[in-house]
């Protein structure tokens, strides 16, 4: 017998009637009920003790009241057959945890075992009522435009190279938006934070817009240390997520119920489109994607269970008016770099061995390069000290003026006056060598490292033949580090008096002074 109370007017119908020497089948036929609750309410009307004009004098609340105390509970925890099922749940839940069980499958071994048991929609309701009691979660109204739940799916696609054959797996990246549920589904080769910012860049560009807050998983693309109260993100991913006026709100560590829907999601995505698609060859990431696309429209299309509405129709009636707009330029994924200061107030890049000039007083300061494919940021304790665009000429210098440290006669070890004072004492063509090297810059600064290199040679091999090199290159009017190399390498210090008239013989570790301008 239900517990659950019905309409009072109906109770109230059921007690008139009743009086009226209707009988109870009559009764149930004219006010639309089965004929045990009809007998239960006559049941507990004449328990009562009262009146039809009692009856009638009370409200509502009082009536259903007194039912309520009246009515006998029902305890099903009691019921063998539950119990059964009830047994049962634990390893159902278990087993549900793996890709190829369903309800249904395990609902076919309980039948085995329990040919008396429930049926299929009780055995589901019994179900959903256990787990609630076992893990009561609290239910989330997804508002419109909010947030954008992303993961990665646990199962991987494949695609095969088709040069040798070989099998590649590849990760598949899913988006959720919260009110509608529109899914955005594709496959990169790894969850490195370019692949994973992609990622999550092209899932806007399809939604059309940009939610207010993006749930991650606590991926090392997204996150650098987990916490439950204040998570540390990535810092290129927090860039990224600045950019698009978007917060950032990891989910607890092991909390899965944190980002439950895009969870849902791709348990979904297994059935429909992985199903659709294992079958399939694939020859290159591309194609994979491409056949994805024409799958996911038919997902996002689909009527959703239970639902007289697509996820697309939710989307564009309710969600897509409510995200934010793109931004006039995508994103430019900048990568970082820790470097050091050198003392001629210069950074280098080496990806393309290219120097930018830096305010002198962070001389020997470590800072951070934040580059991208037009240009480089110089930063020092979160605070931007120099901007440059990009140059990848090599061994070239990108200069600003104010930065350089002669120009406010900032004295260090590294100067022209130290510099030439230094190869005075190796030899008079040493001292003449390294103030041609010096006039040949535009910047002074730009060439302490080449100044620093050659004197460096007065340890390595000797003072009197690195003057002799430095002679000979002058003679040649070559000023440059690697000229001074090659000559003290190949021994052509020596026979200074032979004809210098030839110029020194090609080869590719001699560049010549016209590469540098």
């Amino acid at each position: 017998m239900s517990n659950k109370l019905i309409i009072m007017s109906k109770v109230r119908n059921i007690i008139k009637l009743y009086t009226e020497g209707v009988s109870k089948q009559s009764i149930g036929e004219r006010i639309g009920l089965p004929r045990n609750t009809v007998k239960k309410y006559i049941r507990l009307f004449l328990a009562s003790g009262k009146s039809l004009e009692e009856i009638t004098l009370m409200t509502d609340s009082e009536l259903e009241q007194m039912f309520l105390t009246m009515a006998p509970r029902h305890h099903l925890e009691d019921s063998p057959r539950y119990q059964a099922l009830e047994a049962f749940f634990p390893a159902m839940e278990k087993a549900l945890k793996k890709r190829e069980n369903t309800k249904e499958k395990l609902f076919g071994q309980y039948v085995e075992e329990h040919p008396d048991g429930y049926k299929y929609s009780q055995f589901k309701d019994h179900y959903l009522k256990w787990l609630k009691r076992r893990n009561p979660v609290m239910h989330i109204e997804h508002k419109s435009g909010e947030k954008m739940y992303v993961d990665y799916a646990g199962k991987k696609m494949q695609v095969t190279d088709p040069t040798n054959g070989e099998i590649v797996s590849v990760e598949v990246f899913v988006a959720v938006l919260g009110a509608s549920q529109l899914t955005y589904v594709e496959a990169t080769y790894s969850q490195k934070k370019e692949d994973f910012i992609t990622s999550c860049e092209n899932s806007l560009y399809y939604f059309g817009g940009v939610p207010k807050v993006i749930v991650t998983d606590n991926l090392k693309a997204a996150v650098i240390k987990s916490n439950r109260y204040e998570p540390t993100l990535n810092e290129a991913f927090q860039d990224f997520v600045s950019y698009y006026m978007m917060a950032a709100i990891p989910a607890g560590p092991y909390k899965p119920k944190h980002k439950a829907l895009v969870e849902g999601a791709v348990k979904i995505l297994y059935h429909t489109i992985y199903a659709a698609l294992q079958d399939k060859l694939f020859l290159c990431i591309e194609e994979l994607n491409a056949a994805i696309k024409v799958e996911l429209e038919i997902y996002n299309d689909r009527l959703m269970n239970g639902r007289p509405y697509s996820r697309r129709q939710m989307f564009e009636e309710t969600e897509r008016s409510m995200l934010q707009p793109l931004p006039y330029r995508r994103y430019e994924l900048k990568r970082r770099k820790k470097v050091t200061v050198m003392k001629n107030n210069y950074v280098g890049l080496s990806e393309d061995n290219h120097y930018y000039s830096v305010p002198y007083q962070f001389i020997g300061k470590k800072v951070t390069l934040l580059y991208n494919e037009s240009g480089v940021e110089v930063y020092y304790r979160y605070e931007r000290i120099a901007l440059h665009k990009r140059n990848r000429h090599p061994f070239g210098h990108s200069t600003v003026i104010d930065h350089l440290a002669s120009k406010h006669k900032f004295l260090s070890d590294w100067n022209p006056d130290n510099f030439i004072e230094r190869a005075a004492e190796v030899g008079p063509e040493t001292k003449e060598y390294i103030i041609q090297l010096l006039s040949m810059r535009s910047h002074p600064e730009q060439a302490y490292r080449s100044c620093q290199g050659v004197l460096s040679f007065s340890t390595r091999t000797s003072p009197e033949r690195l003057n002799n090199a430095c002679r000979r290159a002058h003679q040649y009017g070559d000023y440059s580090y690697q000229t001074i190399r090659v000559i003290l390498e190949k021994g052509l210090e020596k026979n200074l008096d032979e004809d210098i008239s030839q110029q020194l013989p090609r080869h590719n570790n001699i560049r010549g002074k016209n590469y540098y301008k």
